[in-house]
């Protein structure tokens, strides 16, 4: 496992990182969530993230369980507010930023985050309370750093303009081969100020796996064919990109690598990347996924693969 420093932060994060979303304390049954999390360990994979959305707490308190008894030193631990937690919970004022801290500590049974994130920008409050806020969390030592997801290029520049504040060194967009978005204006800004990239949903859900047949009938152990996780996953599985990813194969076969590594790979190749989050909800994904970490591939094959998705990917 390779790793990557954060940003203008002192934390150095696996190349690979292991997320939480729709499976662990939700999707996943609790067994084979928890060997996962013992491989993720096994691997080199030092960077968890999590939100208390995920599942209503449930995920931060699955891994509150499935930590305890680690060296809190031995990992890079990263959760999320802005979400709903209940009809009043919500946004990122600064009695919610407080209380929901403080909230998600205790189901992680830890003293602080490593990275505390806005899972979105809330239009509700302004954005000097937020990030005066957010300052409060880590001048506590309740977070060491704080990071942002899915924030408009606007919206970033505002925040590092807001005086006495802390920065954010972390921005979690969603990005792959299917979803370049970020290219255009955030990851431009992010490099100016010093911001790291940690990737979201680097396999379109499992679609960059090729594990999807265009035509042919769900893998009954599969995230779209799950009642608990394939809710989000319908706008991937649209006949002319599963034909796209079907001719992707071949590409990463001339790579060496299998599809879900070259898939990784690609996300990679961007300096401004610190990290690609992979869900699993078994122990055999996290061994092919984290052989991506390192990997050397012709850029020639990425331009190729580019070419191919490129009339593909999911409209914005």
């Amino acid at each position: 496992m390779k790793y990557r420093k954060l940003g203008a932060s002192d934390l150095s994060v696996s190349e690979i990182s292991l997320g939480s979303w729709l499976t662990f304390g939700v999707g996943v049954a609790r067994d084979h969530a928890l060997a996962c999390v013992k491989r993720a360990f096994e691997l080199g994979i030092n960077f968890i993230d999590t939100a208390n959305v995920y599942g209503r707490g449930a995920a931060e308190t699955f891994l509150g369980e499935a930590l305890a008894g680690r060296p809190r030193d031995s990992y890079v631990l990263a959760t999320k507010v802005y979400f709903p937690m209940s009809e009043h919970d919500k946004g990122l004022s600064r009695a919610q930023i407080l209380k929901q801290i403080d909230a998600s500590l205790i189901r992680l049974k830890t003293d602080h985050v490593d990275l505390y994130q806005c899972h979105r920008y809330d239009s509700e409050t302004p954005l000097e309370e937020t990030m005066g806020a957010l300052s409060e969390v880590v001048r506590s030592g309740k977070a060491r750093y704080i990071g942002f997801s899915e924030w408009s290029p606007q919206h970033i520049e505002e925040a590092f303009a807001v005086p006495g504040t802390v920065h954010f060194v972390s921005s979690q967009p969603q990005y792959s081969l299917l979803w370049r978005r970020p290219e255009e204006k955030v990851i431009p800004i992010c490099r100016k100020h010093h911001v790291s990239q940690i990737v979201w949903s680097p396999l379109a859900q499992g679609v960059l796996t090729g594990k999807y047949k265009p035509g042919a009938p769900l893998p009954a152990d599969s995230r779209a064919g799950s009642d608990s996780m394939g809710g989000q996953i319908g706008g991937w599985m649209q006949p002319n990109i599963l034909e796209a990813v079907e001719k992707l194969k071949p590409v990463a076969k001339e790579a060496g690598v299998t599809l879900a590594q070259f898939s990784l790979a690609w996300v990679l190749r961007e300096p401004n990347v610190a990290s690609a989050i992979v869900g699993a909800s078994r122990p055999e994904q996290l061994d092919d996924n984290a052989a991506a970490s390192g990997l050397v591939i012709d850029h020639a094959l990425f331009a190729k693969a580019e070419a191919i998705v490129a009339g593909a990917a999911r409209p914005r």
